[in-house]
């Protein structure tokens, strides 16, 4: 089993950036597809991005697309969510996500991933 730990929540001002990461461990880490997800109070849990194990694919929200960029570096066990040019909507609870999957396809719903951290607050002030 992997555990995961994110880090790099915050406060930041609208148009400001934040690096999220999420360090894993007990488990081979490349063998893993990753995700990030974000849930806002009252709104159901939302897929934000997504890679596949060996970093064949990716996905992206349509919502960030073009602002956000996931990225892993398997010889730390970890993976990186660089956000850029945040708007408010973008407040959330941050959740990293870890499956194993030796598929090409992207996972992107909350029910494919049984590995998940405990969530870093990211607030986007106007």
């Amino acid at each position: 089993q992997v555990q995961l730990v994110e880090s790099g929540g915050g406060l930041v001002q609208a148009g400001g950036s934040l690096r999220l990461s999420c360090a894993a461990s007990g488990g081979t880490f490349s063998r893993y597809a990753v995700a990030w997800f974000r849930q806002a109070p009252g709104k159901e849990r939302e897929i934000v991005t997504a890679m596949t194990r060996a970093e064949i694919t990716t996905y992206y929200a349509d919502s960030v697309k073009g602002r956000f960029t996931i990225s892993r570096d398997n010889a730390k066990n970890t993976v990186y969510l660089q956000m850029n040019s945040l708007k408010p909507e973008d407040t959330a609870v941050y959740y990293c996500a870890a499956q194993q999957f030796m598929g090409s396809t992207v996972l992107k719903v909350p029910t494919s991933y049984n590995y998940w951290g405990q969530g870093t607050q990211v607030t986007v002030s106007s």
